[in-house]
């Protein structure tokens, strides 16, 4: 499963299917393959592009996110999902898990864990890990790491999670520099995490 998860930059993922499914999809290729499943965390710049969304539609492409989401972008369809509430998309099960949003956002922000061929993965969204999250315990985390406006607040916070968590793989994100974080802060993450977990670095792929 882990070299199924490609980092497309900032808090951009896709998960190569099938189902093929995209994590708040942001600076999409032209020539990128059309979604069937997209993953929206919440409407800010960095995790929400109307445009790239739409660029992934396809006749079957089913889109998740809150209610502004789906305001936004109106007429697509959206499927709104509440934390803790769930969806299927044929084998996978998708579910809400309230995220912290960031400071120029006051609705209510998501993360997802994703259940796919027999692995629970954890989508972090962009800043801390709320407490009712911490009963989760999945096969991989995506986590933000070194962002200066977005991440965790620091490497012991990232540790504790981590710890809390229990995931056999984690993968950091927001790590590019526009993001405000560098490789020397997923090092610095990597050697703190030790023994707890695997620290997966992905290679972005570049837009076109």
């Amino acid at each position: 499963m882990i070299e199924r998860i490609q980092w497309l930059g900032r808090g951009s993922f896709c998960l190569q299917g099938p189902p093929l499914i995209y994590i708040d999809p942001v600076r999409i290729a032209r020539n990128a393959f059309l979604a069937d499943l997209i993953l929206v965390s919440q409407p800010s710049f960095d995790h929400f592009s109307p445009a790239d969304i739409r660029k992934l539609l396809g006749p079957n492409t089913m889109v998740i996110g809150n209610s502004e989401v789906a305001e936004a972008l109106a007429p697509v369809r959206v499927e709104v999902l509440r934390p803790w509430h769930s969806m299927n998309y044929g084998r996978v099960r998708v579910t809400a898990v309230p995220a912290d949003q960031p400071d120029a956002y006051r609705g209510q922000a998501l993360g997802y864990l994703i259940s796919l061929d027999y692995y629970d993965i954890y989508y972090a969204g962009s800043r801390q890990l709320l407490p009712e999250a911490r009963h989760l315990r999945p096969d991989i985390a995506i986590l933000p790491v070194g962002s200066r406006r977005n991440s965790l607040s620091g490497i012991d916070e990232l540790v504790e999670v981590v710890a809390t968590l229990k995931p056999r793989w984690v993968i950091p994100n927001h790590t590019n520099a526009d993001a405000g974080g560098s490789m020397l802060d997923v090092k610095a993450f990597q050697a703190a995490v030790g023994d707890l977990a695997d620290v997966i670095i992905p290679g972005q792929v570049a837009a076109v």
